[in-house]
């Protein structure tokens, strides 16, 4: 799971093994280690009526709506969005591959882009 965090706005892109674990076990998370610690950001299914993230002792938690991600593993939707109250804008969508190789990076279990077949210049 990659995390853009820019200014007021949250950004979570999932793979495809991801995106099934979400769906059928209702949680996802990663972690990135620092010298002193290490920052936990993880996405839950929840019932509630909008997304909502917060953050507690070092841990991002985003909080989705159970009826959004319904079949979000086999539907061709590409994610979810919302503001929250304190104005917090949050995406979370399906991780695409890019449209030119890149070295040194494994895209493999990324979704295939629907843009691949188009050629540019």
């Amino acid at each position: 799971m990659k995390i853009r965090i820019q200014g007021n706005s949250l950004r979570l892109r999932l793979s495809q093994q991801e995106v099934i674990t979400f769906v059928q076990n209702g949680m996802v998370q990663s972690e990135c280690q620092f010298i002193n610690g290490s920052l936990i950001y993880s996405i839950h299914r929840k019932n509630i009526e909008t997304i909502t993230a917060s953050l507690d002792n070092h841990e991002i938690k985003i909080s989705i709506p159970s009826i959004l991600i319904e079949n979000w593993d086999v539907d061709d939707r590409v994610g979810f969005d919302a503001t929250d109250t304190n104005g917090l804008y949050i995406l979370i969508e399906k991780d695409f591959q890019c449209l030119k190789p890149r070295l040194q990076q494994d895209e493999s279990d990324l979704f295939p882009n629907p843009n691949a077949h188009q050629e540019y210049c």
